[in-house]
């Protein structure tokens, strides 16, 4: 699907710097030039100088904000609806005023704008102003340079337009003002009133002709002292929400999208009204829909290629039901169409004909999926274009029925009640799992020309998405020895498998397994790596090694001890208890590792530890040790039943984790027999 242009938050490195004035007194006190009085009298002169060469509004923000590198002074969006016998003119006028706290403001110097087709740009001005005399000299841009925005596997209609704010330091400022014709109305964006540095005032407004019905949705402004006002002037009605002395918000690894966390409100229009009719434009999904389909309803309606009418036979022939079929299908077009994204203005909506995907042999997420389509199609199946948003998007089709919702397109499958949602832009995903990062979201399945369906893709449980290691084990000398079969199912499989296809050699591939597999500490060695069903979509895959741990047993007198906890796996979902937001996995895990160690001859068991059991509603863990035919037995489970952690969540996993690490410490003792 197209990309949906919006004022997105731009993430501003913080950087502290040793305070002006020390820099000063540290050079001169081991300067040998001066007497001790007269370095002070300089001191004294610069560090008046110091702080006369910057502005009243530096010195305060400054204060205000001493870590910050930049404080957005305004941050203003003013979006004019005109409506000319039911032609909309939509404009929006966008203003950025920045104060730049330190010496990181050369940093900012560079900016770049995108726009493209649906969001024409028309009018830029840009200055910088830095302090000099007591007051702000305005330097303005002159040069504007435009280009266009492509990726080695994204190619779209986005250009964007490239200028330098001239010396830029310490205290300076910069203002940018710009304006956009925004072409269809259906693509009004969400403002945000916050960003990852401090904002001292931010502005929305939206002034619309009274025939034009707009609808808002608000988000993360529970507690937020937005100021709105809703005046009508002159036919036109001007909304405006204010809100001043906003917070920068923390960037951390691994949280969720910034769309949960950053106050918005989400414009868009619902209808207007044109000769006394009401026109609908996006009331409701069935609006949406209305749209979406009538881009493809065309698509699809000369025949099929004969080769690809052969190619389809080949695949399918022989095959006992229609599932077997749609998978067949399936997994050829994984494997054999590379995914390009090409979106040139409404190309970013409507898919390619399956004829030309099929010879060119690549093509985005629409164009696999018309692919599919027609494949099914030619085999007597029946297949469902379907729009879906990705997890980094957090709105229901009822709560915003715009584009912004979502931004992918798969095919969906019924068989019986069953829905299997086909993602060929990825590849070793088998039939029954949906694309990790589209799990729990809402698809809009295309039935026919005025139906839909909207249906919620499953979250696949933690206990398919496994890890189970079983290893057989045994001491020799002072280092252990063992041999191990890992077999690795769902979405690990998946991931070890893309993970293998950027690994060139055996040297590379033996170094991934020895990191990922590793056992006791880093003297644990690999060796004789056999992998299994790596290319078999159906069957999970099975890796199986031999290896050794050197320096892991402790041996003291007639007495040894081990830690069978050769995997301490749970320890990687532990969270820093200064963090200030939710963190997000790929999928829920499940991890079994049981070993076998053979007792030692001549010895036996002094002490065995006891089994332990630890849970929530989020994380649970087992460790058992039993002993039986001359073997000590051990399991350990870690079952991780989330994908999101609030911050309360994570210190309820938190302290779980602490309580298996303590009994990660446990040890088997053995003594000599008498």
């Amino acid at each position: 699907m197209a990309s949906k242009q919006e004022m997105r938050p731009v993430m501003i490195k913080q950087e502290k710097r040793p305070n002006l004035k020390i820099i000063l007194m540290e050079k001169y006190m081991h300067s040998r030039l001066f007497s001790f009085n007269n370095v002070w009298v300089i001191l004294i002169l610069v560090a008046t100088s110091a702080q006369a060469q910057y502005s009243e509004i530096y010195q305060k923000y400054k204060d205000k904000h001493p870590e910050a590198s930049v404080v957005c002074l305004n941050q203003e969006s003013n979006l004019f609806i005109t409506l000319n016998n039911g032609a909309f003119d939509i404009v929006q006028e966008n203003i950025e005023e920045n104060l730049y706290l330190n010496e990181a403001a050369t940093q900012g110097s560079q900016k770049s704008i995108n726009f493209s087709s649906f969001f024409e740009m028309e009018d830029i001005e840009a200055s910088a102003f830095n302090y000099e005399d007591n007051k702000y000299k305005e330097v303005k841009v002159s040069e504007f340079t435009e280009k266009d925005e492509m990726g080695e596997s994204f190619y779209d209609d986005t250009k964007s337009i490239n200028f330098i704010y001239s010396n830029l330091k310490k205290g300076s400022t910069s203002k940018l003002k710009y304006s956009q014709k925004i072409k269809n109305p259906r693509f009004l964006t969400p403002f945000y009133f916050g960003d990852f540095s401090p904002i001292a005032q931010n502005k929305f407004s939206i002034t619309a002709d009274a025939s034009v019905n707009l609808k808002f949705k608000q988000f993360n402004t529970e507690g937020v002292n937005i100021a709105f006002t809703k005046q009508e002037k002159r036919g036109k009605i001007i909304y405006t929400w204010e809100l001043k002395d906003v917070k920068a918000f923390d960037y951390e690894s691994q949280s969720s999208t910034y769309k949960n966390v950053l106050p918005h409100v989400v414009p868009f229009i619902a209808s207007y009204q044109v000769n006394g009719n009401t026109v609908p434009v996006l009331n409701e999904t069935r609006d949406l829909y209305n749209w979406y389909y009538s881009l493809v309803k065309d698509v699809n309606q000369e025949p099929a290629d004969p080769e690809l009418i052969a190619l389809t036979k080949s695949l399918t022939d022989g095959l006992d039901s229609n599932l077997e079929k749609v998978k067949a299908i399936y997994y050829w077009t994984q494997r054999n169409i590379k995914y390009i994204a090409f979106e040139y203005g409404l190309g970013g909506f409507i898919p390619r004909e399956a004829n030309q995907v099929f010879k060119k042999k690549y093509g985005d997420c629409k164009d696999n999926s018309s692919l599919l389509y027609k494949m099914l199609e030619i085999a007597g199946l029946k297949g469902h274009l379907t729009w879906i948003g990705t997890r980094k998007i957090p709105y229901s089709y009822e709560e915003v029925p715009t584009p912004i919702v979502d931004n992918h397109m798969i095919l969906s499958y019924f068989d019986g009640s069953d829905i299997y949602y086909l993602d060929a832009t990825g590849r070793n995903i088998p039939i029954m799992y949906p694309s990790s990062f589209i799990q729990g979201k809402e698809a809009l399945i295309a039935l026919d020309d005025s139906n839909y369906r909207i249906a919620k893709v499953p979250i696949i449980p933690a206990e398919k998405n496994s890890v189970k290691d079983i290893t057989q084990l045994k001491i020799e000398g002072k280092q252990l020895v063992g041999s191990t079969k890992v077999e690795v199912s769902g979405y690990n499989k998946i991931d070890y498998i893309y993970a293998l296809g950027n690994l060139n050699t055996k040297s590379e591939r033996d170094n991934f397994y020895n990191d990922i597999f590793q056992k006791g500490n880093n003297k644990f060695i690999a060796q004789n790596i056999l992998e299994t069903n790596k290319d078999d979509y159906d069957k999970n895959m099975i890796v199986s090694y031999k290896f050794t741990i050197g320096d892991y047993l402790q041996q003291f007198g007639d007495q040894i001890f081990i830690n069978l906890n050769l995997n301490k796996n749970i320890s990687q979902y532990r969270t820093d208890p200064n963090r200030k937001r939710d963190i997000e996995v790929d999928y829920k895990n499940y991890f079994t590792f049981e070993t076998e160690l053979l007792i030692p001859q001549g010895y036996q068991v002094d002490y065995l530890p006891e089994s332990q059991t630890f849970g929530n509603d989020f994380i649970k863990a087992t460790i058992n040790y039993t002993q039986l035919d001359g073997k000590i037995k051990y399991k350990h489970t870690v079952t991780c039943d989330f994908l999101i952690l609030d911050l309360n969540q994570q210190k309820e996993v938190n302290e779980l984790i602490k309580n298996v690490e303590k009994a990660y410490k446990e040890v088997v003792t053995f003594t000599k027999s008498e």
